[in-house]
């Protein structure tokens, strides 16, 4: 699809209010197409006041621009990853991806209502983000059409890059600020920041040339440990410090600045492998995400056994690559997600961190129901129900497989 084929039409654009999004508004409604543009606030915190945005984007030729508030559903599907802890390779909370799926959800339905048919978005040709809003619109509304400019060649042939577009936004009167000399791009939600690009394309270029927005570097962060107590009820977080959780948007706000000031997921280094098959150097903002995270870890240990946590370990992987590859959606990750739901269920009880200069540390928890920690079983000292001379049969029944394969070859001799 090309911009002839929109001409006289109306495109639904998602638009943040930068750069692409407001080029992309004016150039379209230049060329004869109706742009009515859909902001999701995801508790953006480079954002104060999304307003600005929508007069922003009016101001660049939209009919209307529409602002769907969107945090809470963004801390909602935070919590979802943070109980699969789904990270992507390991490193990465998957915060731009999961911003993705709630804007593209969330923004359907409007512009369902408004009888729009195209779906546009101003994702690069390179990235992973083209990918998310293609597949997820597919999945979700099949019959609505995607139109991306930066597959145009009509777009391309006018914009190779930053510097026309700016270029285009001061010949046209636009209200974007001259940032010839940004350094990196940012990509924020509620649930963190994502860096990349421009000085940190450069692996010579170190993760703390990044300055935090959402808290402190490691050598700002305070000397002594803070401690955050944290009481979860089926697997969702009920407690902060003794107060109730009203709102899992609030509590990542209040999470974002604990862990923020004391440095805990602040700028983390990945040089991760992207969907289009590229390799891409990124730095990470997710205070927040990480502290919960780490709770929840806690106590996924103390609650499965070796067994269930194999099963759960994959489905972590899984969905983590899901999530980053836009299949988040499909048949797998709702069975996988159904795991990830069971084990919840069972994650119950308090827990108290120490956060010190981007570390976070054990405490100590209370109530955790279905624990399987029994102290009198796992002592070294106390009998408990574990006698230490049942193991002398264990280990004979063991050790017929360890000898049967040292007699046929099987193991391998100890290095020199």
């Amino acid at each position: 699809m090309n911009v002839e084929d929109l001409k006289g039409k109306t495109v639904g654009l998602c638009a943040s209010g930068g750069l692409d999004s407001c080029v992309t508004t004016k150039w379209l409604t230049t060329r004869g197409v109706d742009v009515i543009t859909f902001t999701a606030d995801l508790g953006q915190p480079d954002e104060k006041n999304l307003d600005d945005v929508a007069k922003k984007l009016e101001a660049c030729g939209a009919t209307r621009a529409v602002i769907v508030p969107l945090r809470e559903e963004m801390a909602e599907l935070g919590l979802k990853a943070v109980q699969a802890q789904a990270q992507y390779e390991g490193r990465y909370w998957n915060t731009t991806p999961l911003g993705r799926y709630v804007t593209v959800q969330g923004l359907l339905p409007h512009i369902r209502h408004d009888g729009i048919e195209i779906l546009s978005h101003g994702a690069t040709g390179r990235g992973n983000d083209q990918v998310r809003f293609q597949l997820i619109t597919n999945m979700l509304a099949p019959e609505m059409q995607v139109y991306a400019p930066w597959r145009d060649q009509m777009f391309l042939s006018e914009f190779r890059g930053r510097e026309e577009m700016l270029e285009y936004c001061e010949k046209h009167g636009l209200p974007i600020a001259n940032k010839k000399q940004s350094l990196y791009s940012t990509d924020a939600n509620l649930l963190g920041l994502t860096h990349e690009a421009g000085e940190l394309e450069k692996l010579t270029t170190p993760a703390n040339f990044v300055t935090p927005e959402m808290g402190v570097r490691v050598t700002e962060a305070p000397d002594k440990a803070e401690q955050v107590k944290i009481t979860f009820e089926k697997g969702r977080p009920v407690g902060l410090n003794g107060a109730a959780v009203t709102s899992m948007a609030d509590l990542f706000t209040s999470l974002n600045e604990i862990g923020g000031r004391n440095a805990v997921g602040i700028n983390l280094h990945l040089v991760e492998n992207r969907f289009v098959g590229t390799k891409s150097r990124g730095v990470y903002e997710a205070p927040g995400m990480e502290v919960l995270g780490q709770a929840y870890a806690y106590l996924l240990q103390l609650v499965l056994d070796r067994r269930t946590l194999d099963l759960f370990d994959f489905c972590s992987a899984y969905i983590g690559k899901q999530l980053y590859q836009a299949y988040g959606l499909d048949l797998g990750s709702q069975l996988a997600g159904d795991l990830v739901a069971t084990v919840a269920g069972y994650i119950s009880g308090t827990i108290t961190l120490d956060l010190y200069k981007g570390n976070v540390s054990f405490v100590s928890t209370e109530n955790v129901a279905h624990s399987l920690y029994i102290e009198e079983n796992a002592s070294m000292s106390a009998i408990g129900d574990f006698d230490h001379a049942d193991s002398e049969g264990l280990l004979r029944v063991l050790g017929v497989g360890a000898k049967a394969a040292a007699a046929k070859g099987q193991v391998r001799q100890p290095l020199a």
